[in-house]
């Protein structure tokens, strides 16, 4: 078999096991903070979303000015940019309830506790300093995954196309998910990347993109869905995974359509 076709025979491998099943699933966004008031990011809002069983939580990777892997949504902790930061400088603050800013093996050996069920979406944030900076953070946190035994518990999703075409030429077999909105179903696929994850509002502009990922066997994934009418419209479509700020209203809105 060439590579051309081993590729391929691995890549319908991957959409075959990742989508054959899951149709409206709840993907927390930042964990499941926002009914208990947890901080965002943090290992509560993980462990909360693992214990209610969401079928994902996301979660955000930056690397320190010396190379730690940690858990954070924006690219400032405590006024500090994390990229030019040393870790021992960022745990000097707090998070809201008391936590450390979590490093990324931390995070995953809590997500690995009692968890049957919850996957792992970890979006891997592009450098603001350089695009290779971000490639090897994309490295470093698919070797921590893998030393931890998560792999198969986490997916990957980035806003930075070349860190998932990165995440590819390393493991052939995860499951990718793209982020930005400005590729076809059918371009992404060209690329070995299994999924889609676009802002609702780009599904509503092109929907015939949601019937051709379906038709090319890809993930869908639709973010931050947080309104009753955007949901409901996200649950009629039949998406495989729906991710939001407001995961327990969603799961009410999935049952009541059942």
């Amino acid at each position: 078999m060439n590579t051309f076709k081993k590729v391929s025979f691995l890549f319908v491998l991957i959409v075959l096991s990742s989508c054959s099943i899951k149709k409206n699933e709840i993907v927390a966004h930042r964990g499941a903070w926002k009914k208990k008031n947890l901080p965002e990011n943090s290992i509560a809002a993980l462990r909360h979303a693992i214990d209610l069983k969401f079928a994902g939580s996301e979660f955000d990777v930056w690397r320190t000015a010396d190379d730690s892997l940690v858990i954070n949504h924006d690219s400032h902790f405590n006024k500090l940019l994390i990229e030019e930061t040393n870790y021992a400088d960022l745990i000097k603050f707090k998070l809201s309830n008391g936590e450390k800013l979590p490093t990324l093996h931390e995070y995953i050996s809590e997500g690995m506790q009692n968890n049957k069920k919850t996957l792992l979406v970890c979006e891997i944030k592009p450098s603001e300093i350089s695009q290779e900076r971000g490639k090897k953070t994309a490295v470093l946190t698919v070797e921590i995954i893998r030393k931890l035994k998560a792999d198969k518990n986490t997916c990957y999703i980035s806003f930075d196309y070349e860190i998932l075409k990165q995440i590819r030429q390393i493991d052939p077999k995860t499951s990718l998910q793209y982020l930005e909105g400005n590729k076809s179903p059918k371009q992404v696929k060209a690329d070995n990347i299994n999924g889609i994850d676009y802002h609702f509002s780009v599904f509503k502009k092109h929907p015939e993109w949601i019937q051709e990922a379906k038709d090319s066997k890809m993930i869908l994934n639709a973010w931050t869905v947080n309104e009753p009418g955007d949901m409901d419209w996200i649950i009629a479509h039949k998406f495989n995974y729906i991710t939001t700020n407001e995961p327990e209203l969603l799961i009410q809105r999935v049952k009541s359509k059942k």
